[in-house]
């Protein structure tokens, strides 16, 4: 219900300015400011807190954090890392990757770095943008990594592959180095944050449960849920501004009624004219 009370406070504003600026002078600043939308599950500050310090070695054991917090790692160069996080419908999440190297002076090469990410199916999503892969060069300290997927869908058609609402996992390895480098200790720091796109991305019908893999039971889908819970599915905020269409439709309708009324009525003559 979280996310619905935000979607609504915001559209509800942006009503109220969209009849002030028909019916008369704009709305103060201060009630704009109401309207921005704001991303879910951004990290500022000490508002930021802490996740897993491990990670998982299999999509099974992939430690559990969630947006906005930072989930932080060691281990030995050639290991596989995995984490999990929840993303809702009308999110488009963001994952991001900090690789802190090995001494230069122990490397003996360059080495290649990659994220990938997988929806709760383990389908592999695509990025829309974002370096996935990089190439750390032998004096590098540290490799950055980020990948953006497609937004979250509430439902989707079986062959299309688009993210749907449930655990994403993010798997962190490295492709490419040197087989004298291979085991040395390097150290990983994963973050997650969505921008909220609303009714822009919403689909007819949702899914019965949110695709979280080894849950068997609705308490267990609510513990791997975003920390507003899991979205209804079928409310989106195209709801608010068909409203809002049809609300300023029949203002605008009263406001030419009266308009035409006014300049229909004929004038009055004077006595003895």
């Amino acid at each position: 219900m979280g996310k619905t009370t935000r979607t609504l406070r915001r559209l509800t504003a942006g009503l109220v300015l969209a009849g002030a600026a028909l019916l008369g002078p704009a709305a103060p600043a201060g009630l704009a400011d109401t309207a921005t939308p704001t991303p879910s599950g951004s990290a500022s500050g000490a508002a930021a807190e802490a996740g897993p310090t491990e990670a998982g070695t299999s999509f099974r054991t992939a430690a559990f954090f969630r947006q906005g917090r930072q989930a932080t790692a060691q281990a030995s160069t050639g290991d596989y890392l995995y984490w999990q996080f929840p993303a809702d419908s009308g999110e488009r999440p963001t994952v991001t990757a900090t690789v802190t190297l090995p001494d230069s002076a122990l490397r003996h090469g360059s080495s290649a770095w990659r994220i990938d990410v997988y929806d709760g199916l383990r389908r592999r999503q695509p990025c829309m943008y974002g370096m996935q892969s990089r190439l750390a060069a032998k004096d590098a300290a540290t490799v950055e990594l980020a990948c953006t997927l497609r937004p979250v869908r509430a439902a989707a058609d079986t062959w299309s592959n688009d993210p749907l609402p449930g655990s994403y996992f993010v798997r962190l390895t490295v492709t490419g180095l040197p087989e004298d480098d291979l085991g040395q200790p390097f150290s990983a720091r994963i973050g997650a944050s969505s921008k909220e796109l609303g009714g822009a991305y919403a689909a007819d019908g949702a899914l019965a449960v949110p695709l979280v893999p080894g849950a068997t039971t609705p308490e267990t889908v609510e513990a791997r849920a975003p920390e507003d819970g899991w979205s209804s599915g079928w409310w989106s905020d195209r709801w608010l501004w068909t409203a809002a269409g049809g609300v300023l439709a029949a203002l605008a309708g009263i406001g030419g009624y009266v308009l035409t009324r006014g300049s229909g009525r004929p004038s009055r003559v004077p006595p003895g004219v």
